[in-house]
């Protein structure tokens, strides 16, 4: 994850208007300038936020909760293809009517502060870490929320 700027997109001329948009998936065009990343084309693929299927309050509250934490915890440049692919797999199904956005929500963060370094594997979370279908799994443990938020206090962020 790398944060890039780009210029005159508001306007109604601009061709990456709508591309660029929050919590979408796009296929960019990157140049390295002396102030950092530029945008130099992009192209959207999919908007979660704007494509949930059941449009309600909770399933939009999940997606922009799994990115205020990528927001919160990745900073520089990170390249992570694992945590890449739970970050598409977690925004996939919190978009779904069936979900239960909530326990999705709490299992992404596990995995995601475990893959920072921030919560050890124990054999009570070992499923939740390690599963790659992780979506399909119970309810966290009362101990996994308590790692959780002693994971974020030592993080600092």
């Amino acid at each position: 994850m790398l944060w890039a700027t780009a210029r005159s997109v508001r306007e109604e001329r601009s061709r990456q208007r709508y591309a660029l948009q929050d919590f979408s998936l796009i296929r960019v065009s990157l140049v390295r300038g002396k102030g950092g990343w530029r945008i130099g084309s992009a192209e959207g693929e999919l908007n979660y936020f704007d494509d949930t299927q059941s449009g309600t309050r909770l399933a939009r509250a999940a997606v922009a909760a799994i990115v205020r934490l990528l927001r919160q915890f990745l900073h520089g440049e990170i390249v992570h293809g694992t945590l890449f692919e739970d970050t598409k797999a977690a925004l996939k199904r919190a978009k779904e009517e069936s979900a239960n956005q909530s326990d999705l929500v709490e299992i992404f963060s596990l995995r995601l502060l475990h893959t920072l370094g921030y919560i050890a594997v124990t054999p009570e979370l070992e499923n939740y870490i390690t599963t790659k279908e992780w979506w399909t799994l119970p309810t966290l443990p009362k101990t996994a929320g308590l790692a959780i938020e002693k994971a974020k206090q030592a993080s600092h962020l």
